[in-house]
């Protein structure tokens, strides 16, 4: 029995939290120290059971300080993997042509400021008709980066010598006949938690301001494979939480008053702003969703293990999924395809086709919302229903459902445990005190507090997390995709947890002025059916034909 709960008891100990260890006389473990740890974990072992276990935190505590010493980068994984695959789950095994609708009639237009906020199957017409160069189109988002940048806080290095390099060569290989796809020669940018060869890869926080990783993430190398162009590393909250960061706080373009929220931040602020056709972020809790609905972008957030992390900072290694900001799920379906599947890096990954096409028939498919979130009186309710109610007139039948009674909210902490591990050098060498945001919620707190989570509860916690996925796995049975509210709702937060893709797409204003959005489901490794939904529902509004009237400085 003490072998089952000694872990638990050492894990709560401050003496063996990093930063908070404490000098012991001859490094002595009392019995009064595991009372106290105890107290703390809802224990209540007696004196003589406690007794006995001190010799043996002693030597754990000991193995602990030996680990220690050996050098743990950041990109390097445990070796235990999280697989969100439950019970009785296939996937498709065919791969079929990726298919997506020419935009033929696309002319140049008169104004060049009205290119900001082209469709990038528009923007690749216009290349691939010659109307435009990768060049000119590069040096014309280039332009539009160097102008609002600033006022949005969005950029943190402009990668401006290899985007010229980059589509100076798309040019030359369209001039030859050697057409890659709809990416050729388009310009993009990175959430600056991907690491990229010859810039600073500064993870939006001070103590890594100076950065620089000697690679190129395997997300950037699949885009620039497929010909795109890289033109910026865009900002993060610091180590990926909220938009404030080394430089200032990012900001939404529809309120330069308002924070583009995050930790997305750049990624979304540039794309809505009209300064990047699509960039790339991530999400682990909201990181894609949050800055989609503050900026009004158009968001995919993948199944966990479809696009590989290799390269990207690490802050939950069963948690952080990497997808498209872009203005439409078109676009965001084009931009997945060039970047999801195996890797050999990322072993999370796995191999499913993604048979995104264009004679997909949405009204075939099976769609379910959650009714008592929708019922619920919240901020967005009146664009949501609108939303529900433009699907109903169009032919969906809306099947109301309800989402497991989990507790999914408690299971966050798994965050704060990986999230600790991640960055546990930072935490005991101090350095974490050079970050911008100190207060109780900010990382460096919560990466100490993470220290005093136990191996035995973090462990029950993914097993009660494997049960919440095999009953996600029940509701998907009956459903295709469902429809949710972005946050008045737990779909958020349990799906994140499950590994399920979602769509965020703008549905509406507030009466500030500021967008709003609403969230598609998708069942694991169903982008193609979820996407296809969500460029269905596109058809039927004008919401992400809608962009802000930005003010420079």
């Amino acid at each position: 029995m003490f072998k089952k709960t000694k872990v638990a008891i050492l894990g709560a100990t401050c003496f063996l939290s990093g930063a908070f260890i404490t000098k012991v006389a001859d490094n002595k473990v009392t019995v009064g120290m595991l009372q106290n740890a105890q107290h703390l974990l809802g224990l209540n072992f007696t004196n003589a059971q406690l007794d006995s276990a001190t010799s043996e935190v002693e030597e754990l505590r000991a193995s602990y300080e030996s680990i220690r010493k050996q050098p743990l980068t950041n990109d390097v994984a445990p070796a235990i993997m999280f697989n969100p695959i439950p019970v009785g789950f296939t996937f498709e095994q065919k791969k079929e042509k990726f298919e997506v609708e020419r935009a033929k009639k696309t002319k140049l237009p008169v104004n060049r400021e009205e290119l900001a906020f082209y469709t990038v199957p528009q923007l690749a017409e216009l290349i691939k008709t010659k109307q435009i160069s990768s060049e000119e189109l590069t040096r014309f988002f280039l332009a539009r980066l160097k102008h609002y940048g600033p006022t949005l806080e969005c950029v943190t290095t402009l990668t401006e010598e290899l985007a010229l390099q980059q589509a100076r060569k798309a040019d030359q290989e369209i001039k030859a006949g050697k057409y890659k796809g709809m990416l050729h020669g388009i310009p993009f940018g990175v959430k600056d938690l991907l690491a990229t060869k010859n810039y600073k890869t500064t993870w939006g926080s001070v103590p890594y301001k100076d950065q620089q990783i000697n690679m190129d993430a395997t997300v950037v190398q699949r885009l620039e494979q497929a010909g795109a162009v890289l033109v910026a590393k865009l900002t993060l909250g610091e180590l990926a939480m909220g938009d404030v960061w080394y430089g200032g706080k990012t900001r939404s373009p529809w309120d330069i008053s308002k924070g583009s929220s995050g930790s997305s931040a750049g990624s979304a602020s540039a794309v809505a702003a009209g300064l990047l056709p699509f960039a790339i972020g991530t999400e682990t809790l909201g990181s894609i969703v949050s800055p989609s609905t503050a900026c009004g972008t158009t968001g995919l957030r993948p199944t966990f293990g479809r696009v590989s992390r290799h390269g990207a900072m690490a802050l939950s290694w069963s948690m952080d999924k990497i997808g498209p900001i872009a203005r439409t799920a078109e676009d965001c379906a084009i931009v997945f395809n060039a970047i999801y599947g195996p890797d050999g890096k990322d072993l999370s990954v796995q191999d499913a086709p993604f048979n995104f096409n264009k004679s997909i028939d949405v009204k075939t498919l099976r769609v379910g919302y959650l009714k008592k979130d929708f019922e619920r009186e919240y901020g967005f309710k009146a664009n949501d229903q609108a939303t529900l109610e433009a699907l109903r007139k169009a032919g969906i039948e809306l099947v109301p459902m309800e989402l497991p009674d989990m507790p999914a909210r408690d299971l966050t902490f798994t965050i704060s445990a990986e999230g600790a591990a991640a960055f546990d050098e930072l935490t005991r060498n101090g350095r974490d005190q050079l970050m911008v945001k100190q207060d109780k919620n900010a990382w460096p707190n919560t990466f100490r507090a993470g220290r005093f989570i136990t191996a035995v509860e973090y462990i029950q916690a993914q097993r009660v997390r494997t049960l919440m996925i095999q009953q996600m796995h029940e509701k998907f049975k009956d459903v295709d995709v469902y429809i949710s509210p972005s946050f008045a709702s737990n779909n958020l937060v349990l799906t994140n947890l499950t590994g399920h893709p979602c769509v965020v797409l703008p549905n509406g204003f507030q009466k500030n002025g500021m967008p709003t959005t609403i969230t598609f489901m998708g069942k694991l490794y169903g982008e193609a059916k979820l996407l296809a939904f969500a460029k269905f529902y596109q058809s039927l509004t004008d919401f992400d034909e809608q962009h802000p009237k930005l003010a420079a400085k």
